[in-house]
């Protein structure tokens, strides 16, 4: 009993508890402030993605003019970007590329081939992106449907 009295009027427990509750509560915002300044620092480094819109989206094999136009991914059309136009499981011969102009429209001429008994088949782009700009193009792009006659 007389010691539980003792430790009932022991004060020396909490004698050095509110500053350091202060000192940890001003290093922890501290830490959170700098942090959150990295996170949104991020945000510069961030990068678009391209896709392409092919007009007309489908053909037929043989020779066409195709205008390829380049946008991020609010619609936007991006002037100076080139664009590749490959094989998929349609053929051309060799690579087609060109660069886009101020509406960000590049126009192509291919001659896309199906082979024997092939119904159909795609024409894949790739897009090399305007220098010193923060695009990208890292995903699948939409491709040109080449369909048999």
């Amino acid at each position: 009993m007389r010691q539980l009295r003792r430790l009932r009027n022991d004060t020396r427990g909490i004698e050095g508890l509110p500053i350091r509750l202060v000192i940890a509560l001003v290093v922890g915002v501290a830490s959170l402030s700098v942090m959150m300044n990295m996170i949104s620092g991020i945000s510069g480094l961030a990068v678009i993605e391209l896709d392409v819109q092919p007009e007309p989206e489908v053909v037929t094999p043989g020779e066409h003019t195709i205008d390829v136009t380049v946008i991020d991914p609010d619609g936007q059309t991006v002037s100076d970007a080139t664009v590749i136009a490959r094989g998929g499981s349609a053929r051309l011969d060799g690579v087609e590329t060109a660069r886009t102009n101020a509406d960000g429209v590049a126009t192509l001429e291919i001659a896309p081939e199906l082979g024997a008994n092939q119904r159909d088949g795609t024409i894949e782009f790739d897009i090399k992106p305007p220098a010193g700009s923060e695009y990208a193009d890292k995903r699948e792009n939409t491709a040109l449907l080449v369909v048999g006659k």
